[in-house]
């Protein structure tokens, strides 16, 4: 009897080491899929006067975004916050409209962490990659912070605030006052052109202008703070001497708090026309794998699946992706000396997703 015993013993035991790879795992990633918002940007056809006001009838033509959402997708924002786009050969113009009753900032210097005041954030990764993308903030002074990742910092980048936008132009306007809360104003309107020059050096070759239909991924978003007044001052609010916590509002839902997950951002599709009644969107029809994909990458490197990184007789582990009712996507995944590699096998295709452990995505046949 005690020998039956040892001898179950060491079998169950041993059935971790052995077996694995025979058993596929399941995981629901359902609610972490993100549906990224979309936006054709028409080309201008005249010349913009970059004055915070967006008269220009190219301006008057572009349609605005829906208003922002909070960035994880739930709550309606307090204030309304809405942006359209144009380019041409010069420059990307960005013009955004922030409802506010009390606009305030006290950030002086350039690349201050601007989002310590109330702010507006633009995120531009012209290749798509979701690895290298530039961001600019800028604040009611007109105040702006511009840097760049190689690397979002969930997988160890770092901000270089060296990188800088050169002939960045920007404009403020108010419907109010800034800085005075003994009123109650009603918006603050940002326009920016950046130099195209300077978004084409963050593109894969080639770094040429877009061509009709080119898609970028893009994301926008306003932190907003609880104030106090303190001496006829505006301030961060305190708690017990703690600074309350912010307001993220977006254009295209995250779904966490956390911009820097570059795979969920909107896309916008240049096209070269001024008018926008023939142009349509271009869906990439393998979107939601790509989501999906993405989706496994950041539980296996920081969520529920980070076990699957410790041990080597993980590879070639086979895994059942739920992302709808029913629905599955069937993926792989390796371990490699440097980390992992997924491959997501996509329905009616002639090639693969495979992702690695920095978040770096390519298909293959």
């Amino acid at each position: 009897m005690r020998y039956m015993l040892f001898l179950l013993i060491v079998l169950f035991g041993s059935c971790k080491v052995q077996n694995p790879l025979l058993l596929p795992i399941s995981i629901d990633l359902s609610e972490k899929i993100v549906s990224p918002k979309q936006y054709i940007i028409p080309k201008s056809d005249q010349e913009i006067k970059i004055d915070g006001n967006a008269f220009e009838e190219a301006w008057l033509r572009a349609p605005f975004t829906k208003n922002f959402i909070d960035i994880e997708g739930e709550k309606i924002p307090k204030y309304n916050t809405k942006v359209k786009l144009l380019w041409d050969e010069n420059y990307l113009y960005v013009f955004a409209m922030l409802e506010e009753e009390h606009i305030w900032a006290d950030l002086v210097m350039h690349d201050a962490v601007i989002f310590h005041n109330n702010n507006f954030e633009v995120f531009i990764d012209p290749s798509a990659s979701s690895t290298i993308y530039g961001e600019l903030e800028i604040n009611a002074l007109g105040t702006t912070w511009d840097l760049l990742l190689q690397k979002p910092y969930r997988v160890g980048g770092k901000a270089i605030n060296t990188w800088n936008i050169p002939g960045l132009k920007h404009a403020i306007q108010f419907e109010g006052t800034l800085n005075n809360p003994l009123d109650r104003d009603i918006f603050w309107s940002v326009e920016l052109a950046i130099p195209m020059d300077c978004l084409l050096e963050l593109k894969n070759n080639p770094k040429k202008l877009p061509k009709e239909g080119e898609q970028w991924r893009m994301n926008f978003s306003r932190v907003e703070w609880n104030h106090e007044i303190i001496m006829g001052k505006y301030r961060r609010k305190q708690v017990d001497g703690k600074i309350l916590p912010e307001y993220n509002w977006v254009w295209s839902p995250q779904k966490v708090i956390n911009m820097h997950e570059p795979e969920k951002w909107g896309i916008v599709q240049f096209t070269h026309k001024a008018h926008l009644i023939d142009a349509k969107f271009k869906k990439n029809p393998n979107e939601l794998y790509r989501q999906i994909t993405f989706a496994l990458f950041r539980e296996i490197r920081f969520g529920e699946l980070q076990y699957l990184m410790n041990e080597n007789y993980w590879s070639g582990l086979e895994i059942k992706a739920m992302y709808d009712k029913d629905q599955y996507l069937n993926a792989y995944f390796y371990k490699t000396h440097h980390g992992f590699e997924l491959k997501c096998v996509l329905p009616d295709q002639d090639f693969s997703y495979i992702i690695n452990e920095e978040g770096v995505i390519n298909k293959i046949p």
